[in-house]
């Protein structure tokens, strides 16, 4: 055969493959897929076929290993035999109409159930916050949990892991979950590991990249929880990572950004639903059944007109739905005067975004904060690409200022129901991570987060419509291309 018929029936062969790829695609992507990743995928493959594929075998399943989803099955069964009987609200009577089938909602999709009797407030000072979990952990008297997105040993969170040695020395059982991406990208991630070591605090990663150790799943599929329980009698959660204020990165030190978050400090049964969310995961990853709980009858409970009923809603991979979607949709179909939201990647699913400019056009009042740039270029086109339809069903937006990322992830309805935790407004939330979510029942609470609404209101500039359509075709344009791309899951 002459190198001419080589070369002919080498291209042949290559257009023959892309062929079969094509079809394959259209076969195999659409199923059990929504149609905006579908497309996306398929946009992908057809434009760049080998590279497409490649990625789509990388990056194409959302789903963690089978095993692994049998494992959260088995967790969701413990936690709801263990609260079969509890019912610890006192009065079913002071809740919206609408109020209880979400409760039931969530504990169909978490499996934790509402609890009533609680005190929770807010922290929105950085360093503050995590001062606050050091005091905390050193009244530690039996075991401290603690598992984030980012751990680090830096000069912020000194006295936090200074907390948490003293605590060892104390006898405190000290356990530390830390997501394995996450941690290895961050800067003086081999010191905090040393130094995790050298305090004598028991610790793993979650969802570890670690194939020749046999354990891998989808690179990016990640653990965004971040969670303090101590003594299961306190316990913090919100956006928070344990990290300087900058995320210790010379690209942030050179725009000077630093982060803006909001926790939040919980006490009363609700710390056992938070705790539960810990004990799952430490069991995932290390296969260590924990007994580390406080009995319901000796858990302190607020027993004034003040009190919260508070439930925990975990959601990730590891469940069949999208529990924090579910719970988010079910809540903004359920307002009936204001919606107010804050969420650092704001990338909504079609579902998403039609409950809220719905919500606008029943007539309620809806806010959205977000920052006013961006740390992560993709996400921050994306969201942008949203700014106009939310704007024309008349949403306020409200860009909070440079240099801060308002990292913050919650939202409020009417005037005694909010949500707080570590989830995003976007897909990766939706699908791709686990996360946590706390959503609180009382009046106290939604005054103190409004309060908070309208710190940021204060020093937020409102994006009007006319400032929106100003804005240059050229960039627009980009906003939509990496809408196209967020869809890719």
């Amino acid at each position: 055969m002459d190198p001419q018929e080589t070369t002919i029936l080498v291209g042949w062969g290559l257009v023959l493959i892309d062929l079969v790829i094509r079809i394959t695609a259209l076969i195999i992507i659409p199923r059990d897929r929504k149609p905006t990743a579908a497309m996306a995928w398929l946009l992908a493959i057809f434009f760049i076929p080998f590279v497409g594929i490649f990625f789509f075998l990388l990056l194409g399943s959302p789903k963690l290993p089978r095993a692994r989803r049998e494992k959260q099955r088995e967790i969701n069964r413990m936690i709801s035999e263990a609260a079969t009987d509890t019912d610890l609200v006192s009065d079913r009577n002071s809740w919206p109409p609408w109020f209880a089938s979400v409760v039931e909602l969530n504990r169909h999709l978490g499996a934790v159930p509402i609890a009533g009797g609680n005190n929770a407030t807010l922290i929105g000072d950085y360093n503050a916050s995590i001062e606050a979990m050091a005091a905390d952990i050193h009244t530690a008297t039996e075991f401290v949990h603690v598992e984030f997105y980012i751990v680090s040993f830096d000069n912020t969170t000194k006295h936090f892991f200074a907390a948490m040695e003293a605590a060892v020395k104390r006898g405190v059982r000290v356990r530390v979950l830390l997501d394995h991406i996450a941690s290895i990208r961050t800067v003086g991630h081999k010191e905090t590991f040393a130094e995790l070591d050298r305090i004598g605090a028991k610790w793993s990663f979650m969802l570890p990249v670690q194939p020749f150790t046999g354990k891998y799943q989808r690179p990016d599929l990640r653990n965004h929880r971040k969670i303090v329980v101590v003594d299961g009698r306190v316990a913090y959660m919100g956006s928070q990572n344990l990290i300087d204020r900058s995320y210790r990165a010379e690209k942030n030190v050179r725009r000077g950004l630093a982060w803006q978050e909001l926790v939040t400090r919980v006490t009363g049964p609700a710390v056992s639903g938070i705790n539960a969310i810990f004990l799952s995961d430490w069991y995932s990853e290390t296969d260590e059944i924990l007994n580390e709980r406080v009995p319901a009858d000796e858990v302190r409970r607020d027993r004034s007109t003040d009190a919260l009923d508070c439930q925990v809603v975990p959601s990730g991979p590891g469940f069949e739905g999208e529990n924090n979607l579910r719970l988010f949709l079910a809540l903004l179909y359920s307002a009936q005067e204001r919606i107010i939201i804050t969420s650092p990647y704001f990338v909504p699913d079609e579902a998403m975004m039609y409950a809220i400019t719905s919500g606008r056009q029943r007539g309620l009042d809806v806010q959205l904060f977000v920052s006013e740039i961006g740390d992560q270029a993709s996400v921050y086109h994306a969201q942008r690409s949203y700014y106009g339809a939310l704007l024309q069903a008349g949403v306020r937006i409200w860009l909070y200022p440079a240099p801060y990322i308002l990292h913050a992830k919650h939202f409020s309805i009417d005037e005694d129901v909010a949500v707080i935790g570590s989830s995003n407004m976007d897909i990766r939330s939706f699908v791709l991570n686990y996360e946590v979510s706390l959503m609180v029942r009382g009046r106290t609470f939604v005054d103190r987060m409004r309060e908070v609404e309208a710190g940021y209101r204060e020093v937020s500039r409102e994006l009007t419509l006319a400032d929106w359509n100003k804005e240059p075709r050229s960039k627009t344009a980009l906003d939509g291309l990496a809408r196209l791309t967020s869809a890719l899951q």
